[in-house]
């Protein structure tokens, strides 16, 4: 079994201070692999100013000389192990539990994050209200929280770029099975994207959190 991981709440970027949240949802950015709080925070322009957004550091470490930090090991692009990517989400389950308590909270991953936001669904599928997965991917094996998803079937984002060449097909296919198995997926292929994300992606993404704010608050008035 992996070790979990622990999460350094010192380098986590806010959109907000923490002590003026109030009310509002958070909305938590997972980079991906070499990378770090800083690299998904200029996606905050076009995301909903509802939201206070927290850009949090992956806990891990990757060899030298690549530089950045990282959720889990990659041994080859075909060496990701499903039980490192449980690790990483118990990891982020733990920092939401120590800083964020009871409140609603979603997920945006990129890559690797996009990997974790997945597996953190699957851990504890009551923890996290969605996730938006860009180029990332679902982990395999199976989890005993994925029946709970098949029933709950939270709102999950994913999309990728048609000339992505850094996620392996055969991950690329399990995810195409095992996301509309367990969620309300809204997916998208954006031809001619590689391995990144671009502005008519994040529009997309833009309408897919003004909705989950939309029926956040139709639940609050019901």
């Amino acid at each position: 079994m992996s070790e979990r991981p622990i999460l350094d709440p010192s380098v986590v970027r806010w959109s907000v201070p923490p002590a003026d949240i109030g009310e509002r949802p958070v909305l938590l950015l997972l980079h991906g692999y070499a990378a770090d709080e800083h690299d998904l925070f200029g996606l905050v322009p076009y995301l909903p100013d509802d939201f206070a957004v927290a850009s949090v550091r992956a806990p891990l470490t990757p060899p030298w000389p690549t530089p950045g930090a990282s959720w889990y090991p990659i041994e080859g692009l075909n060496g990701r192990d499903p039980v490192a990517v449980t690790a990483a989400a118990e990891s982020l389950l733990a920092w939401i539990a120590d800083h964020l308590g009871d409140r609603p909270v979603g997920l945006l991953g990129f890559s690797q994050g996009g990997a974790v936001a997945i597996q953190t669904l699957r851990v504890a599928p009551e923890a996290v209200s969605f996730a938006v997965v860009l180029a990332g991917y679902a982990a395999g094996g199976e989890l005993p929280g994925d029946a709970v998803l098949a029933e709950r079937r939270p709102p999950v984002f994913w999309g990728r770029g048609s000339r992505d060449d850094v996620i392996p097909p055969a991950l690329v296919d399990m995810t195409a099975q095992w996301l509309p198995a367990h969620s309300e997926l809204t997916g998208r292929v954006y031809p001619g994207l590689t391995h990144s994300v671009s502005e008519e992606e994040l529009a997309d993404v833009r309408a897919f959190l003004d909705a989950r704010l939309a029926a956040g608050s139709a639940a609050s008035e019901g």
